[in-house]
């Protein structure tokens, strides 16, 4: 069994991949081992291995779907990307199939790294920051997968020159305006940043979520399913969220309105049953002309 310890980055992974396959070994041969991981009781130091000469074709489209996949954490994580490479060369092009068991495998995976990348997009909130040095704008995050470096050019595009940075419990990224740069491990002082008090916006965006809730249309599974539990508590609204579905439970569903406004003088918005859908009462909205509320 051969040992390969690399920093953890599908760059350094590609070179030892490379160099392994040059020299034959299959899959069921080699351990691969981050530097982080500890080692093992039967484990000898590594001698350097001369470089082997020879030359690899692999199609730029097959590096890039690993390189997609080495974003996924999981088991055999580094393991499952060579045995795909090593018989892609050995000439079985259905390594990359999702009807195959590997290539299966493979594709969950992208699957999950591309949900997760919509997720960075969908629930990072930026906050200013108004520390002397720091960025324009400061976030935190806890992606499931290392799908920071690739996702984040999203919001670079969006937030113009201003600066910014995301800070996670393993990496980091900064934007100057210009340049985009990633930390394999994210500085301390990123991550002081990130995790500043709050500012009076998200108390104002909390009376806006609260004010706007619609007890009604609450679906519980649904919204968990778009919005998982996981993301509340990076969420300004997220504190309020459990308070609002419980006061649902508990009657608020019979009002199409939030709870705070539906107790004030004034006309009710009474819930909608689906068999009067067609003849929403008098004072609500309906059809193209209802604000898209949160849920």
């Amino acid at each position: 069994m051969h040992s390969l310890r690399f920093d953890g980055t599908f760059a350094t992974w590609r070179q030892a991949a490379r160099r392994a396959l040059l020299q034959g070994l299959a899959p069921h041969q080699l351990q691969w081992l981050d530097e982080e991981a500890a080692p093992g009781l039967f484990d000898q130091p590594a001698e350097r291995a001369p470089e082997p000469n020879g030359r690899l074709r692999v199609s730029p489209e097959l590096l890039e779907l690993l390189e997609s996949a080495a974003q996924y954490r999981g088991d055999e994580r580094w393991s499952l990307l060579y045995r795909v490479l090593w018989r892609f060369v050995q000439g079985e092009r259905s390594a990359v199939l999702a009807g195959d068991p590997d290539g299966s495998e493979l594709h969950r995976r992208l699957k999950a790294v591309r949900r997760e990348a919509h997720h960075l997009h969908a629930f990072v909130r930026f906050q200013p920051c108004t520390v002397a040095g720091a960025p324009d704008f400061v976030a935190w995050f806890e992606p499931a997968h290392d799908i920071l470096a690739s996702a984040s050019n999203h919001f670079a595009e969006r937030l113009g020159k201003h600066s910014w940075l995301i800070a996670t419990s393993r990496d980091g990224v900064y934007w100057d305006g210009q340049r985009l740069q990633h930390e394999h491990r994210c500085p301390a002082q990123w991550q002081a940043w990130a995790q500043q008090s709050e500012d009076d916006g998200q108390a104002l965006w909390r009376a806006y979520y609260g004010s706007t809730f619609n007890p009604a249309r609450l679906n519980r599974t649904v919204m968990q399913q778009h919005l998982p539990t996981r993301f509340w508590k990076h969420l300004p609204e997220g504190p309020l969220i459990p308070q609002l579905m419980s006061e649902a439970r508990a009657g608020a569903q019979r009002d199409g309105q939030a709870l705070v406004l539906a107790g004030r003088k004034g006309k009710r918005i009474a819930q909608i049953n689906e068999g009067d859908a067609s003849r929403p009462p008098s004072g609500c909205v309906s059809g193209s002309d209802a604000p898209d509320l949160p849920r």
